[in-house]
């Protein structure tokens, strides 16, 4: 019999952030995730990630953004990740996932939500940046890789996330890194709505979850809002954030829950990394 040819893989979401998921088998190399993650000519995704088991049980995540550098964290795709897991261990319902960022406990809420318990985020440094002839107050604040959250006064849905998101995003007093940046309504009842322009995608994506919690950081900090708390996303579905139990050394952690899913799996096959033929 002859063998299957391509890359076995998954394609996942995590509230409208989609994935390229690879399990037990180690990323491939930057300029192979680019090409798998372009939209129209290949599989198309936010970004890719690898899942191995370790034989102590837990789980070890790769994560790349899709121009393909690694990012320390993204918890959509750790809560894909871990919707993985049960996947193929059905019995169990908790699992530890090891990111650059540190270790993730994850549990399943139900078929196609699950939950990440994170460290309680920092309050935010407070700066104004100017961009595109205007000064924008805003914070700086890291979760795992950097975000700037700002305040967005206006209609959400008008907010000018395509021309104001690369230019804060790129900012020089940002550094080379720059950050993740979200456009948050804190003025709705129980939470907030935040659409977010994300590094390595370089556009605006349907869902952030590393941008839910720094977002809430601030926010709460401020005295603006309490947990328990609803993000309501660009995607349409809610991510919700409430306090977690404490680390084992006594340190607060909160929790993170919403959608993620298994959308499809498949094989991804040697045209997949072909750039366009040329007219």
């Amino acid at each position: 019999m002859t063998a299957p040819k391509g890359t076995p893989f998954f394609l996942v979401s995590g509230a409208g952030n989609d994935f390229i998921a690879l399990l037990d088998r180690e990323a491939p190399p930057a300029e192979t995730v680019r090409a798998w993650c372009r939209r129209g000519v290949s599989v198309g995704a936010d970004g890719l990630f690898s899942l191995r088991r370790r034989a102590d049980g837990r789980y070890v995540l790769d994560y790349a953004n899709a121009d393909g550098a690694r990012a320390a964290l993204c918890l959509n795709a750790a809560r894909c990740a871990a919707r993985l897991a049960f996947d193929q261990e059905p019995s169990i319902s908790r699992v530890e996932i090891e990111t650059a960022a540190g270790t993730l406990t994850a549990e399943t809420v139900n078929d196609t939500s699950t939950a990440v318990l994170v460290p309680k985020p920092g309050p935010g440094h407070p700066l104004t940046l100017r961009a595109n002839g205007e000064n924008y107050p805003c914070y700086r604040t890291l979760v795992g890789v950097p975000h700037l959250v700002l305040w967005w006064p206006g209609d959400l849905d008008e907010a000018p996330v395509a021309s104001l998101g690369p230019a804060l995003r790129a900012h020089p007093d940002l550094g080379a890194s720059g950050a993740n940046v979200h456009f948050v309504d804190i003025d709705r009842e129980g939470g907030f709505g935040i659409r977010s322009f994300e590094r390595g995608v370089e556009a605006e994506t349907l869902a952030c979850g590393t941008g839910v919690v720094a977002a809430a950081g601030c926010a709460v900090a401020e005295g603006r809002l309490s947990l328990p708390l609803v993000a309501a996303t660009r995607s349409g579905c809610e991510l919700r954030l409430e306090e977690g139990p404490p680390e084992p050394a006594g340190a607060a952690r909160w929790r993170l829950s919403g959608d993620a899913r298994i959308v499809a799996s498949g094989r991804i096959h040697d045209p997949a990394t072909l750039l366009p033929s040329a007219p």
